[in-house]
């Protein structure tokens, strides 16, 4: 059993309503030792927006340690977040890791040259191929730019959102998808950079929940990263809702024990502790 969630959201972050209380109160009843907020800061996030993916640290925190303190004998609370890397913003993103100790960090790229995939217009004059190369070149990109985080968010985030693909026979929304083998020069560059900054990956269960069929990111990724020396790695399942806390989250210990992995990562204090599987 997962004793943990790593990546979660509450209403500090923009994409999401909910409130802290209840994820706990959701967390507590499916029997979680820890829980850890990972609200978004995305600076300089595109304007096409209305969502600004910036919350108020000092409200963040002091909301933290009350209900720490209130829920003390039931579960242990945990202060993470979740920063958007863009290489522009290494002093912004300096001053903030640096302005509270925070448990845990996750590093996540939702904007590429200043554009989210998210957006139709990111995939303007660009195939698939092209889009997810792009995506995979600015994380190795983010990575050398700044280094004040623990683990890389969601890897391969921009699967969510490709445009749907047509087939040879003209039949439309079949969901893109993309195989390890594909990107494998890249993909690989990308896990040795993270691994050569001593940083982890998680497994994000979202991709399930958002009917990808596997986790972020796949499993045969996962494994390319095992097998280049990586070892890292925290389980989260991206919640914005307290009913979507530990995501299929049953069907994670078989897959990384499958992919050889023997234990997975809490973090507290900045530093890994590690959970038999």
């Amino acid at each position: 059993m997962i004793i943990a969630d790593y990546h979660v959201h509450s209403d500090f972050s923009s994409d999401s309503e909910a409130p802290m209380e209840q994820t706990i109160e959701k967390a507590i009843q499916l029997g979680l030792k820890r829980l850890c907020f990972t609200d978004h800061m995305d600076y300089d996030y595109p304007g096409m927006s209305y969502d600004s993916f910036v919350f108020d640290l000092e409200t963040y925190v002091k909301k933290l340690e009350g209900l720490k303190e209130h829920y003390y004998n039931q579960i242990e609370i945990l202060t993470g977040v979740e920063i958007g890397l863009q290489p522009h913003l290494t002093e912004c993103l300096s001053n903030l890791v640096n302005s509270y100790p925070f448990d845990f960090i996750i590093g996540s790229s939702h904007v590429v040259d200043r554009i989210d995939p998210y957006y139709p217009e990111y995939w303007v004059n660009r195939t698939m191929e092209d889009g997810i190369n792009r995506y995979f070149e600015s994380i190795m990109e983010n990575c050398k730019a700044f280094q004040g985080f623990h683990v890389y968010g969601h890897l391969d985030y921009i699967i969510r959102y490709v445009p749907e693909q047509s087939d040879s026979v003209g039949l439309s929304g079949r969901k893109a998808d993309y195989s390890y083998s594909k990107y494998a020069d890249l993909l690989d560059e990308v896990l040795k950079t993270i691994i050569s900054y001593g940083k982890g990956i998680e497994v994000n269960t979202s991709g399930l929940k958002y009917g990808l069929g596997h986790p972020h990111p796949k499993a045969e990724v996962i494994k390319r990263y095992k097998e280049l020396g990586g070892e890292l790695i925290t389980i989260g399942s991206d919640s914005h809702k307290p009913e979507h806390l530990c995501y299929d989250f049953h069907l994670v210990p078989e897959l990384l024990k499958d992919l050889g992995f023997c234990y997975y990562a809490t973090f507290k204090q900045g530093k890994p502790e590690y959970v038999k599987l």
